[in-house]
């Protein structure tokens, strides 16, 4: 069931919500390989009517379960998103939508988390990424016990000067 407030409660006194949106009641898609949203939003909301508009300030919390980029080892990530959630127009062209007196809050939400969603996501900042692997000649002159050197057969060409 989507975040719904009735407008005409807001007439007199604000409103405390607190509670959980489910993965399906938030809606957001799930294409992106790296950021998967698992499970549920948590907030804790006071929503105020200020004139011809709806603040909604308080937090949201949710765990994305994220894959690093660098390493491809999966991962939790957890955003705390504290503050001003937004302020809905109840007139003029950017109105917000009103159902039997009643705003949706949820796409309000869904923006939120959104935009705080890692752009690239790391497991830790000092990821070295996945293991190098060795190429043929290091493997050559490993092998020819001697670390470090590039076979022999570059030789002439690391000699020329252009």
């Amino acid at each position: 069931m989507p975040l719904l407030v009735n407008i005409r409660h807001l007439e007199t006194r604000s409103l405390n919500l607190r509670g959980e949106l489910t993965v399906e009641e938030l809606d957001i898609d799930n294409r992106d390989e790296m950021i998967r949203v698992t499970r549920p939003l948590k907030y804790d909301l006071v929503v105020q009517k200020i004139s011809r508009s709806i603040l909604v300030q308080g937090t949201q919390q949710i765990t994305l379960d994220c894959r690093c980029v660098r390493c491809l080892e999966p991962f939790a990530h957890r955003l705390e998103l504290d503050g001003p959630v937004c302020l809905l127009e109840l007139q003029g062209e950017d109105k917000v939508a009103l159902v039997n007196d009643r705003v949706d809050l949820t796409p309000s939400l869904r923006e939120d988390i959104l935009l705080e969603f890692p752009r690239h996501p790391l497991c830790k900042p000092e990821c070295r990424g996945l293991p190098r692997k060795q190429s043929r000649g290091e493997d050559r002159a490993v092998a020819a016990g001697q670390p470090g050197k590039v076979s022999p057969v570059w030789d002439g060409l690391n000699k020329l000067r252009f």
